[in-house]
């Protein structure tokens, strides 16, 4: 029989007990690493409604999304949505998302209700609803200062974009707040002012309204008379398979912007982009129109993994060309330098020419070559002034200005 020594035997007890407590350690660590690694990932930036934000007399809820981490100081987008639709829907539709993360900006997506339209559409055709200071407009631009004041947003970078009612809703922001909007885009809307009533918004969307863009640019520059500064630079995208908005509603735009910012509706330049897109710029980048063949009512998307590819496709966003990738690069939120201030913005004056100023029916000018018409619409040759429905009961007068340009003279002969 071998008996220990007692000293050993304490030894040996400590011995184990220091084994024991290293083992019960790493076996504590091992469970906090594993639970680390296997933890959820920190909750990523979502849409959120924001529950006070202001006056709010056009009655509409406020929605923002802000990328996590996202200093003061970066630029804001707001976002507005077409009739039948949501803030929720566009947000994750349009494709926005994308580069407000890559880019780092806030959105801020007003929402309607049926409340104010049964349609949920923007009042864009409602004088109470397009004033600065009254209704709709006058939420949206609180919206906008409650972003500079609770986000720290950039007041100099503040941009808008919308679709369908959404459109003619950002013309309205650009048009009574020039001095809040740096620039703007217009999807499938209308101009400014093209009407101030429910019976005329239907005349609109089908083109049946026709001015010169002298007309259509002072309805601009009325909204706001005291404005001195410059005017917000615009894109306007169009299908020209529209049946809802038609066509000529963007050459209106077209018109009515390159009037206010004092340029020529010439184009500066022309060129062919992926899905059917052409882009027309006018001036030094002031107004862009993107046409897309065969596109009908709505926004353009374009699904995909690519630098130039978003959004998803589902009704009214429509796979053809990726707009917001479009619209960051023209904002200047790609890290360009963004919009130019204009020095100086001198009106387009009213056309006088010592051309012949013919009036007649919108047929007799296309019979005689004063003018064209397409889809049933009728446009001036040569500065493609839109003219209304072709048919023999509407009357405008022309003026010629040059070889085969003719202008809308109305009033003048």
């Amino acid at each position: 029989m071998v008996v220990s020594h007692p000293a050993r035997r304490s030894r040996a007890a400590l011995a184990l007990l220091t084994a024991l407590t290293t083992l019960t350690a790493l076996t504590a660590l091992a469970g906090l690493l594993g639970a680390a690694l296997t933890a959820p990932p920190a909750r990523a930036a979502s849409l959120v409604q924001v529950g006070s934000f202001g006056s709010n007399p056009g009655n509409l809820a406020m929605y923002s999304y802000r990328p996590d981490g996202l200093p003061s100081g970066r630029p804001l987008v707001v976002l507005l949505h077409g009739c039948t639709q949501n803030a929720s829907g566009y947000f994750a539709n349009s494709g926005w998302r994308k580069y407000a993360d890559q880019q780092g900006f806030t959105l801020v997506l007003p929402q309607t209700g049926s409340a104010n339209n049964s349609s949920n559409c923007f009042n864009w055709f409602q004088t109470g609803d397009t004033t600065r200071g009254q209704g709709e407009a006058a939420s949206i631009r609180a919206m906008v200062g409650h972003a500079v004041a609770s986000y720290g947003t950039d007041p100099a970078r503040v941009y808008v974009s919308g679709l369908s009612a959404g459109g003619a809703m950002t013309a309205v922001m650009l048009a009574t707040y020039p001095d809040v909007f740096a620039a703007g885009s217009i999807g499938a809307g209308l101009a400014y002012r093209c009407a101030a009533s429910l019976t005329q918004a239907s005349g609109c969307q089908y083109g049946a309204t026709s001015k010169t863009p002298q007309q259509w640019g002072d309805l601009v520059r009325n909204a706001h008379p005291g404005h001195t500064g410059p005017y917000p630079r615009v894109a306007v995208w169009q299908g020209q398979s529209d049946y809802t908005v038609v066509p000529a509603n963007g050459r209106q735009l077209r018109d009515q912007w390159t009037n206010v910012r004092g340029v020529a509706q010439t184009p500066t330049s022309t060129q062919s982009l992926t899905g059917g897109t052409t882009l027309t710029t006018y001036g030094n980048d002031d107004v862009r129109l993107y046409e897309i063949a065969g596109m009908g009512h709505g926004l353009p998307i374009d699904p995909g993994g690519g630098a130039d590819q978003c959004g998803t496709a589902a009704a009214y966003f429509l796979d053809t060309i990726c707009s917001a990738h479009h619209d960051v690069r023209f904002f200047g939120l790609d890290g360009g330098p963004g919009p130019q201030p204009t020095p100086t913005v001198t009106p387009t004056p009213t056309p006088t020419g010592t051309g012949p100023c013919v009036r007649a029916s919108n047929y007799a000018h296309t019979v005689e070559g004063r003018a064209y018409q397409s889809g049933g619409y009728t446009y001036a040759r040569g500065s493609n002034n839109a003219m209304g429905l072709w048919n023999t009961f509407t009357v405008h007068a022309l003026r010629q200005t040059g070889p085969d340009h003719w202008i809308l003279a109305d009033g003048q002969c």
